[in-house]
C-alpha cells in the first residue's frame, strides 16, 4: 500500500545573507530525513527545541519545500507548486498559537471560514461546522466570541476549523505548547478521538513525552536527523538514549525504571499509571 506521507532523504537549508545579498551562513535544519506514514496512523515526531521537528512539520503542508530529497503527501510531490492547494486540502495544519489561526469574532463563523474559502456550498458549510464543533466538544460555545475562551478551548476551535475542510490528515505543530496541563490533556484527547473515530491521519509534533503515549509510532529528532524510531513502548524503554537528545521519559515510566533498579520485577516499558498499579498488584499477589 502506498504510504500517505513519504519523506526520502529530505534536506532543508536556511541561508543567511548580508546587506548585499551574499550568503554568509547556511544552517541545515533537516539533514536526510526519511519518514513513512500510513493513512489512518497516529504518528508523533518528538524532539527538543532546535531539533528540526517544526521545520519538518511545515514541509508536510508545503509551506516549505526540500532543498534536497523528496516529500510526497498522498502521492503528490510537495516541490511542485501546482500541488500546493491539493496538499493543503488533504493535510490541514494546526499551529502552536491558536490566536494566529482564529480570525472571526464568533466561533461558528471561524470554523466555517475554511470551507467557505474552498467553495463549499453554504448548506454543507453549516453541516460541517456543526459536526466539527461537536467532534471537539465545543458546539455549545458556537455563538460565543473566541476571545472569551480558554487557550485549550481556542485550540479545539482551531482544530474544528481544520476538520471542517475535511482533510485526510491533520498536522499539529506543538499544539499544546501554550496551554496549561488541563488544556493539554483536553486537546490530546480530542486528537486521539479524531484519529480513532474519524480515521484521520494525525502527525503530532511535540516535545511533551506524555503526549506521545497514544501514538502508533514515534520518530525522535535531533540535529535535523531521525535519531530513534519505534512504538512509544520501544522508545521509552531506551530512556538513557533519550537523554542524549534532551528529552525525558514520562514520570510513570521513570518511577517504574527506578523500581526495577531496586530489584522489583516489573516491565520496563510501562506508559500509564494504571499499568504500574496493575504490575505492582500482580507482584503482590504472587508473593
Amino acid at each position: 500500500m502506498r504510504p500517505f506521507i513519504k519523506a526520502e532523504n529530505v534536506v532543508h537549508e536556511y541561508s543567511r545573507r548580508d546587506e548585499e545579498g551574499n550568503v554568509t551562513d547556511i544552517n541545515r535544519a533537516l539533514d536526510g530525513v526519511d519518514i513513512e506514514v500510513t493513512a489512518g496512523d497516529f504518528v508523533a515526531v518528538l524532539g527538543a527545541n532546535g531539533s528540526g521537528k517544526s521545520t519538518f512539520a511545515k514541509h508536510l503542508n508545503a509551506l516549505l519545500v526540500p532543498t534536497e530529497g523528496t516529500l510526497y503527501v498522498d502521492g503528490k510531490d510537495t516541490s511542485d507548486h501546482n500541488n500546493d492547494l491539493k496538499i493543503r486540502q488533504t493535510a490541514g495544519m494546526v499551529f502552536q498559537n491558536p490566536d494566529n489561526q482564529i480570525i472571526s469574532n464568533i466561533v461558528e463563523e471561524d470554523v466555517g471560514f475554511g470551507p467557505e474559502n474552498i467553495g463549499v456550498p453554504t448548506e454543507e458549510i453549516w453541516r460541517r461546522v456543526e459536526e466539527s464543533l461537536k467532534n471537539v466538544e465545543m458546539y455549545e460555545y458556537r455563538k460565543q466570541s473566541p476571545n472569551h475562551l480558554s487557550g485549550g478551548q481556542k485550540q479545539r476551535v482551531a482544530i474544528a476549523g481544520i476538520m471542517a475542510m475535511k482533510p485526510n490528515c491533520i498536522i499539529l505543530d506543538e499544539p499544546t505548547a501554550m496551554l496549561d496541563p488541563e488544556g493539554r490533556k483536553s486537546v490530546i484527547k480530542t486528537v486521539r478521538e479524531l484519529n480513532k473515530k474519524e480515521n484521520i491521519t494525525i502527525i503530532l509534533i511535540t516535545h511533551y513525552m506524555e503526549e506521545v503515549t497514544a501514538a502508533d509510532y514515534v520518530y525522535v529528532m535531533g540535529s535535523g536527523q531521525i535519531k530513534m524510531r519505534g512504538t512509544p513502548r520501544q522508545i521509552f524503554a531506551r530512556s538513557e538514549e533519550l537523554t542524549k537528545y534532551k528529552l525525558t521519559i514520562p514520570e510513570v515510566t521513570k518511577i517504574a525504571l527506578e523500581l526495577i533498579k531496586k530489584g522489583i520485577q516489573i516491565p520496563k516499558d510501562i506508559l500509564y499509571v494504571e499499568e504500574l498499579t496493575n504490575a505492582l498488584l500482580k507482584l503482590k499477589m504472587h508473593q
